[in-house]
């Protein structure tokens, strides 16, 4: 790679009003936020990133002011040779402000962004694709429609079969009785081959994820994400995925190479789905994505924001390579549909 030397970085926190809200088993969204960066070099290339920023809903506005204090002034006249190490880099130089303030996921959702905006320009640099200039075989990946909300999720997933999709992720934690008719509808709708997902959102404790498991067990579920809470012990997640027959998934929540590698070496998950936006960006995820194939395990990145994170995670999922797919979420979303025109 030709270095090259970062001459301005600007942060943008949008919103886009929805009619309807996104829900999930601990809140809802109420409106679709993005935080985009924009970085250029003295040649004028410019790169574009996006930050995590849903959930709490002032999150956005935090992470741009966040960004402009304590990563621009670090970034700005820059001389970068490889974004990896400039990736590694701030998050040691930051790390005493990780300490000092306690916002440890703030902090590493400002760094991801970044870090796709960096690898944006160095790809564009060399006039070829991200997924190529990563490494990639192939640009062509598949695809999953996400976030469908309990409310009459079969409308939307007929909508979304109509489109071309073929695989379905449904949002359960909302009781057992709903979860349960939700699934059986929809899964009565795809028939036996179409493939059908649930995400709980880390809505149950150990017993509630074996009893409802255990009671969807026959819709031939190919995931469950998430099922517990991130921070639950590692016996409780053995003890949940000795007693299931299907397969767990995971990863948005989780930070750091070192913590994706535990993860993985103890097997207890098979689809491992690391969010660009949240931690590592392209540098971290690429890492984790390749150690996950190494182990046998499936790349599946997540993703719940606006256009530019989306591209990034395609273009990750086809540097990577297996057989992940991209989730693509199924509610409406002005950023993601309108703000990036040609959208395969």
């Amino acid at each position: 790679m030709k270095p090259f030397t970062i001459t301005s970085v600007r942060a943008f926190a949008l919103r886009a009003p929805i009619e309807e809200p996104v829900r999930t088993s601990f809140g809802l969204m109420r409106d679709r936020p993005a935080v985009l960066i924009r970085a250029e070099d003295a040649d004028g290339v410019v790169g574009w990133g996006e930050v995590w920023c849903n959930f709490p809903s002032c999150g956005a506005e935090h992470r741009v002011n966040l960004l402009e204090t304590e990563v621009v002034p670090r970034l700005v006249g820059l001389t970068i040779s490889d974004p990896s190490d400039i990736f590694r880099k701030l998050t040691i130089d930051l790390q005493m402000l990780v300490n000092q303030s306690g916002e440890a996921g703030p902090v590493a959702q400002v760094l991801a962004g970044t870090d796709i905006a960096l690898w944006d320009i160095a790809s564009r640099r060399e006039g070829q694709p991200l997924w190529r200039y990563l490494g990639g075989n192939s640009g062509v990946i598949r695809a999953y429609a996400s976030g469908i909300n309990p409310d009459n999720p079969t409308a939307i997933v007929k909508k979304k079969l109509a489109e071309g999709y073929s695989a379905f992720k449904i949002k359960v934690g909302f009781g057992d009785e709903l979860d349960r008719q939700n699934l059986e509808k929809v899964r009565k709708l795809l028939g036996p081959d179409l493939l059908l997902m649930a995400d709980a959102n880390q809505a149950w404790n150990l017993p509630d994820a074996k009893r409802m498991i255990e009671s969807i067990s026959h819709l031939e579920l190919l995931w469950i994400e998430e099922p517990l809470p991130v921070h639950s012990s590692r016996s409780n997640w053995q003890a949940l995925s000795q007693s299931i027959s299907v397969d767990l998934a995971g990863g948005e929540n989780i930070r750091g190479e070192e913590n994706f590698k535990t993860m993985v070496d103890g097997r207890l998950f098979r689809y491992i789905q690391p969010d660009v936006g949240k931690w590592g960006g392209i540098s971290g995820c690429l890492a984790v994505a390749k150690y996950a194939r190494r182990s046998g395990l499936i790349y599946c990145p997540h993703w719940l924001g606006s256009s530019v994170g989306l591209m990034a995670s395609a273009h990750l999922l086809a540097a990577a390579g297996g057989s992940g797919q991209l989730e693509v979420d199924a509610n409406p979303n002005p950023l993601r549909d309108h703000l990036f025109t040609g959208f395969p």
